[in-house]
């Protein structure tokens, strides 16, 4: 049954709406079985999550038929084995620049398409630019993607904020629509990235939200936060709950090895509604020490 308190909502000014918490696909799919794998996507789907994020990445496997984007043609086959309705759901995919310039932003995401088995993205993260490549003249080139209908909103991942910055005010220049959402690695023990004032600025001047990701770092499995035991919950659910205590947070990514750690980490959104506000300051103190 969904949980209420994953009830999507809106993704910057993209007119897309996504849960609050979101499931990622790095180093997981391709070492599990497929049945668990589907399973795990199921789940998602019954516990409310909406929001998928999948990428190219390199084989660490051994076995792949690809070297590098088999992770792609993997979520896609076990999207439909799980029997998700694409008309329901959010997808994300990223550019890596890895090929360019011999491959442009609309034949990376060509080939992410080809090989998930879809005509388009709901959003396409951009990671930061490769050396002689112009923040503008990148903002340009995803911005066609997001004209051509092969992408609707457009996003940055693990982007600094003066660059980030420098992005929106460029999309404002050329007439592109901006930025809906940062990516970026928010935890407990790392909290500048979100948080800093030049980045704070530059999400609210794009309307964008953050999506945090890598929110388990840093040890939060060891045990080490006593405060989940007072509150009757894990260190684990604490720790992805915690991003989502910030305002400009608007999806947690995460990810799961099997149907069960997923129903538990979706958990975490209801531990808001019980976490006062010294709660929250212990959780920051603990985290800073």
């Amino acid at each position: 049954m969904p949980a209420d308190n994953l009830r999507p909502r809106p993704l910057g000014s993209s007119g897309i709406a996504v849960s609050a918490m979101s499931l990622g696909s790095w180093r997981t799919f391709e070492h599990l079985p497929p049945d668990t794998g589907a399973a795990i996507l199921a789940a998602a789907r019954d516990e409310g999550i909406n929001f998928f994020d999948d990428a190219r990445y390199n084989d660490e496997t051994g076995r792949a038929p690809l070297p590098t984007g088999y992770s792609e043609v993997l979520f896609g086959e076990l999207f439909r084995s799980a029997g998700v309705r694409r008309d329901e759901v959010v997808i994300s995919n990223k550019l890596w620049w890895e090929f360019w310039p011999e491959q442009s932003a609309a034949a990376e995401l060509d080939g992410s398409l080809a090989r998930m088995g879809f005509d388009h993205v709901d959003v396409i993260y951009a990671n930061p630019p490769p050396d002689g490549l112009a923040i503008a003249d990148m903002v340009a080139a995803v911005g066609a993607l997001v004209d051509s209908g092969k992408a609707r909103a457009w996003a940055v991942v693990n982007w600094q904020a003066g660059p980030f910055a420098e992005a929106v005010a460029a999309a404002a220049d050329l007439g592109v629509t901006a930025p809906c959402a940062a990516q970026l690695p928010y935890s407990l023990v790392r909290r500048s990235w979100a948080e800093g004032r030049d980045m704070t600025e530059a999400l609210h001047a794009a309307g964008a939200g953050v999506v945090a990701s890598f929110c388990l770092e840093g040890g939060v499995l060891s045990g080490k936060y006593l405060l989940g035991a007072s509150l009757g919950t894990t260190a684990a659910a604490l720790a992805l709950a915690f991003p989502l205590t910030n305002p400009d947070v608007t999806s947690v990514l995460f990810g799961a090895t099997s149907p069960e750690q997923l129903r538990a980490n979706c958990a975490a959104a209801g531990l808001l509604d019980r976490l006062s506000s010294g709660d929250i300051a212990r959780l920051r103190r603990t985290g800073a020490a």
